[in-house]
């Protein structure tokens, strides 16, 4: 999961992220991300991604992506964005999901129960397939470092 300690929309999945733990974490690998540019978002470091999974009692990794490298090799968009990876018949790993955590947004009725991903994580580890249509994450953009925004965000390359 691409996610950072400022965001208003990760603020807002905290919660369900340690529900996801709690009740996958024995299952599957969870592993957070912050790729967000510390020249300009430097609660996004390391120190606040530590006080952060501290705060909330996260003990899967959280790692930063201090070059974006990841993020850019993923396309990311924003914080949370969800990726599921899951091993195919020829032992790849292979992205099986993309998308939103749930329809619940901060300020909406919509209840945060993590529908979407659940859904993606139950279907792999049943060996089912899933559905093509995958709704993308919203919320606030990857913050990249000045002059370096990727072209899918109008910038430079």
């Amino acid at each position: 999961m691409l996610i950072c300690s400022h965001c208003p929309f990760v603020k807002h999945v905290e919660p369900e992220l340690s529900r996801l733990e709690r009740d996958y974490g024995q299952r599957v690998s969870l592993l957070a991300v912050s790729s967000n540019s510390v020249i300009t978002h430097p609660q996004d470091g390391p120190e606040g991604l530590r006080q952060q999974a501290q705060r909330l009692g996260w003990a899967f990794p959280y790692l930063f992506d201090e070059q974006q490298s990841l993020a850019m090799a993923l396309r990311g968009a924003c914080t949370p964005e969800f990726y599921l990876f899951a091993t195919d018949s020829s032992a790849q790993q292979t992205l099986r999901y993309r998308g939103q955590l749930d329809g619940s947004r901060p300020g909406s009725a919509v209840e945060l129960d993590g529908r979407d991903l659940r859904h993606a994580m139950d279907a792999v580890l049943a060996g089912q397939p899933l559905e093509d249509q995958q709704q993308p994450s919203i919320g606030c953009n990857i913050k990249w470092h000045p002059g370096q925004e990727p072209p899918w965000f109008g910038g430079p390359a």
